[in-house]
């Protein structure tokens, strides 16, 4: 179809092959009823006229779209990454993904709402900033599933990765190639921050590196890493680890600019896996996130919800995994 044609519709294709709409109907539905000529002749014209059956339309008029509503963030590529595992998941059980994004100027609220106005079943949250609070008003309305991070609210449906965990996994790491100077970037007030900042103390502690403890201010983005940077290299340690892998670029490339081999002088691991950490000129050791399985267990609880089946264990909680890529060895000085 030509930009500004007519879409074809049902009506067109039932004229042109001498039935009724309601015959055109059963024939495109694949439901019993028509005669095999007939089937024929309506499905060559049909494809003749690029007929394409409008089933959103079709599922509204029954009640129902099928359709899971995601917010995401612009800004952070593991989102992207979580995206593809969601069209996955939801393709597997008959619904389809509907998408708002969180940019530098809109806010998730507007998010939000231009959603609500699709008509979406379940709204699916990565890393929601919205208060508990407002998130239960909306849980009363349909079913919500918050992404990436703990929230306490029976309404409300938890998947998210063992970030206290995943930050553990890094330091264990560190300390078995023979670090004992490890800092920590955290992520501010981002969802998960607590968690991974706790994880490494206690981590820490866990090692007898109690007194050695340091946790530097920073944030999700590539920037924030380049701040941190600054004040870490004050008091250079032999190893870091970073909130995400965005943060720990912008880190890579104020240590590698200022002639600091990585992982010779200082080690570096990430969070997340992101797609573009496996680069070859990046080659980053990080926590990896399970982007299949939060997808699917994501699925799992809005489709659940949706369809009133099951819906016990509220927070499902995700086991990370260690990938060793090429910024972490031992230390120059054990």
């Amino acid at each position: 179809m030509q930009s500004g044609e007519r879409r074809t519709t049902l009506a067109d294709v039932a004229a042109e092959a001498g039935v009724s709409v309601a015959l055109a109907s059963i024939v495109m539905r694949g439901a019993a009823g028509a005669g095999a000529a007939t089937r024929e002749r309506v499905l060559e014209v049909a494809q003749r006229l690029g007929y394409q059956p409008d089933s959103r339309a079709r599922l509204l008029r029954s009640g129902r779209s099928r359709l899971l509503g995601v917010v995401f963030d612009t800004r952070h590529p593991f989102h992207v990454d979580l995206l593809t595992g969601l069209y996955d998941a939801a393709g597997r059980v008959g619904y389809e993904v509907t998408l708002s994004a969180v940019t530098p100027r809109r806010d998730e609220r507007t998010a939000i709402d231009g959603l609500l106005q699709d008509r979406c079943e379940a709204l699916v949250l990565f890393s929601p900033r919205t208060r508990t609070a407002d998130l239960a008003t909306l849980a009363a309305r349909m079913p919500v599933v918050a992404m990436m991070r703990g929230i306490r609210h029976r309404d409300v449906d938890v998947v998210r990765t063992d970030d206290a965990r995943g930050s553990e996994l890094a330091v264990d790491h560190l300390v078995d190639l023979g670090h004992r100077r490890i800092a920590h970037i955290d992520g501010g007030t981002m969802p998960g921050s607590a968690e991974r900042r706790q994880g490494y103390q206690r981590a820490m502690r866990r090692h007898g590196l109690a007194e050695l403890i340091r946790i530097v201010p920073g944030g999700p983005g590539e920037e924030d890493g380049v701040s941190a940077a600054a004040r870490l290299l004050t008091d250079p340690p032999s190893a870091v680890a970073v909130f995400n892998d965005l943060s720990a670029t912008g880190l890579l490339d104020v240590l590698r600019g200022n002639g600091h081999a990585v992982p010779g002088d200082i080690s570096v691991v990430g969070y997340d896996d992101s797609t573009f950490s496996r680069l070859a000129h990046i080659d980053l050791t990080t926590v990896a996130q399970d982007v299949d399985a939060l997808a699917g267990q994501a699925v799992r609880r809005a489709v659940a919800r949706i369809e009133s089946t099951a819906v016990d264990h509220r927070e499902v909680v995700i086991e990370p995994r260690l990938v060793v890529r090429g910024t972490s060895g031992p230390p120059a000085e054990p």
